[in-house]
């Protein structure tokens, strides 16, 4: 996949994930598009890299999605790649009565509908395109879920099996499908999991980013770094075993904290 001169439109691209890639595709000389929720946020983006172009949108609203397609294709009509990031991911006490029915989807309304919503929007602009890629951003969770996160673990392996078949669909056009699963990895995504999941073993978003990079550069359209390629395996040889381990060591280190 050619990224020089590729028009990219990144969710999420303030914080995390989606910023690191803002940095790293200008040094593929692409252009670059990022959305957000927050206005501030946007505004800091914007200030660190003046070259990129914002825009105020929520995935997990289909009328912002629809005002964003109106709004970046006809001003970026190159528009060739997007990379589906923005995502939220909370720890869950799925026995807590206090939670409404509308708060307990709205990692669904952000990480899979987000995603999804996004693709089937855009999808007839990009087949125009010579070279065009969706980038779907998964999880290493999407694999092997994490008791403490349940609906974003969900969430996650839904992107998984949407991207599966989405490639598939698209196999015969000029659309390359990649996804893209990162494993534990240094953003504001993790704040909330301090103390309870071991942040030793969080890769740096540099390093992650740049795998990402190399792999969509090499036509890789299944990207596992680091742990995650380990957590794909062992969802396969023992998934009953990983699970039940990762679920015993945070209900340990949630005890710890209180």
């Amino acid at each position: 996949m050619n990224l020089n001169n590729s028009t990219v439109l990144i969710t999420g691209g303030t914080s995390g994930i989606g910023l690191e890639f803002v940095k790293q595709l200008i040094q593929q000389n692409a252009n670059i598009i990022i959305t957000g929720r927050d206005l501030t946020k946007l505004d800091q983006a914007k200030r660190q890299f003046p070259q990129i172009h914002t825009f105020q949108s929520d995935v997990s609203n289909p009328k912002d999605i629809e005002k964003l397609y109106q709004n970046v294709t006809s001003q970026f009509p190159q528009l060739n790649i997007i990379i589906n990031n923005a995502g939220i991911m909370r720890n869950m006490d799925l026995q807590d009565t206090s939670m409404s029915l509308e708060d307990i989807t709205r990692e669904i309304d952000t990480n899979l509908s987000g995603t999804i919503r996004m693709a089937h929007q855009f999808l007839p602009h990009l087949k125009t395109m010579k070279n065009a890629a969706i980038v779907n951003v998964s999880s290493g969770l999407a694999f092997v879920p994490l008791s403490i996160s349940p609906v974003y673990c969900a969430t996650k392996a839904g992107v998984h099996s949407y991207s599966q078949s989405l490639r598939l669909q698209l196999k015969n056009t000029s659309i390359k499908v990649f996804e893209l699963a990162p494993p534990g990895t240094e953003t504001p995504l993790m704040d909330e999991f301090t103390g309870i999941v071991d942040s030793n073993q969080n890769m740096k978003v540099d390093k992650m980013v740049s795998i990402a990079i190399k792999g969509i550069l090499k036509d890789k359209l299944e990207i596992r770094p680091g742990l995650s390629n380990v957590l794909k395996i062992m969802s396969r040889v023992a998934p009953n075993f990983i699970a039940n381990m990762l679920h015993q060591t945070t209900e340990k280190a949630k005890k710890k904290l209180n």
